[in-house]
Formats: structure tokens, C-alpha cells, sequence
């Protein structure tokens, strides 16, 4: 019985050391927004008859990718509602009052991956939490990795690109803007500065 305990003890203390060196090996990163190498942007039909584009201008975010183990690869993501442009101020106050974000009520929006898969071929598809004017939705977006590498500075960079499309109806936001306008796309790009 004595050996069993040791045997189960010592299993799982190496199962532990295993799963606490895969998290060492990976390299960490800050969103470069500051250097404004990052953009989230979204779009929305304007009555079928064309397209209406905005961006949230304040967020910040981390991810953490490591080559040799891909599908670890995380990322958290935190906007300031506030920051909603579309480049027509009484649009961005309409916006940012009750019928859309409610930015008093919800000054956040906030997204976590919950799993990441890459193919070959540097597409993956990110699953994760998205919340949003209150309510919280697993949501799917397909993910490109631009490119990785050495600055001019002596640091090191990695970026991807994605999108997904969201019902604003799954987020509570019930303005009817007609059918065309049910759904919007949101795009992003984000380059990270290596931290770890």
C-alpha cells in the first residue's frame, strides 16, 4: 500500500512538473497598443445597401504562444467600450447610450480564449468567452499568424490577423436595425511584444 501511495505520488508530481515546465517554455506577449501596431475594428450593413466601419480606439491585451506546443496558446483581451469610433460623433454618443453598449451600465468588454487550434498552414481556429454588454458568449474566430521575428529594438515581435461574426441579439443589444444589420464582423490585428 505504501509503495502504491509513492508510486500515485511521485506520478503526479511529475505530471505537475510537466505541465509547469510546458508553461515556462511559453513565450509570453503584450499587445503593442501603444506603438499603435494593434487594431480592433468592426463592420455592420447599413440597410443592405452598404457598409457602416468602426474601431474601439483604448483596449489592452496579452497572449502567450509556444512553437513547440501550439494549442497552448492563449490570449486575453480587455476594451473600453467608451472608445467606439466610427468616425460620426452623434453615431458614437447613439452607440454608446442604451440602445447599443450601454457604456455607463457596461464599460467593458472583455474576451478569453478557452482553445486554439493550428494547422499547418499558420490558420487556426480560437475559441473563447467573449462578454459583452453583460452577457458572455463562447464565440469561434478564425485566426491567421501573420509573421514572427527580431525588431530593430533587440526585441522580439509576433502578430496575427482574425474575424468572427457576432449577433448583437445573442448580446442583448435588441435595436432592430433591420435584417441586413443582425449581425456585424469584428476584425483584429495584433502585434505582441515578447515580455517572457
Amino acid at each position: 500500500m505504501k509503495k502504491l501511495v509513492q508510486k500515485t505520488l511521485y506520478g503526479l508530481s511529475l505530471t505537475l512538473l510537466l505541465v509547469a515546465s510546458g508553461n515556462l517554455l511559453a513565450d509570453d506577449y503584450m499587445i503593442d497598443k501603444k506603438g499603435a501596431h494593434a487594431s480592433i475594428q468592426f463592420k455592420i450593413s447599413h440597410l443592405g445597401y452598404s457598409w457602416l466601419w468602426g474601431r474601439f480606439n483604448d483596449f489592452d491585451g496579452v497572449f502567450s504562444y509556444d512553437e513547440n506546443n501550439k494549442s497552448a496558446a492563449s490570449i486575453s483581451v480587455t476594451v473600453k467600450t467608451k472608445s467606439i469610433d466610427s468616425n460620426h460623433a452623434e453615431r458614437d454618443k447613439h452607440l454608446r447610450n442604451s440602445d447599443f453598449l450601454d457604456v455607463s451600465k457596461f464599460p467593458e468588454a472583455k474576451f478569453i480564449s478557452t482553445s486554439y487550434i493550428e494547422g499547418s498552414d499558420g490558420k487556426a481556429k480560437l475559441t473563447g468567452n467573449l462578454t459583452l454588454h453583460g452577457v458572455t458568449k463562447m464565440i469561434e474566430v478564425d485566426v491567421q499568424q501573420v509573421g514572427a521575428g527580431k525588431d530593430p529594438w533587440g526585441g522580439f515581435r509576433r502578430g496575427f490577423e482574425g474575424q468572427t461574426r457576432i449577433a448583437l441579439k445573442d448580446f442583448g443589444i435588441t435595436k432592430n436595425l433591420g435584417p441586413a444589420s443582425a449581425e456585424l464582423e469584428l476584425i483584429f490585428a495584433f502585434e505582441g511584444i515578447k515580455t517572457k
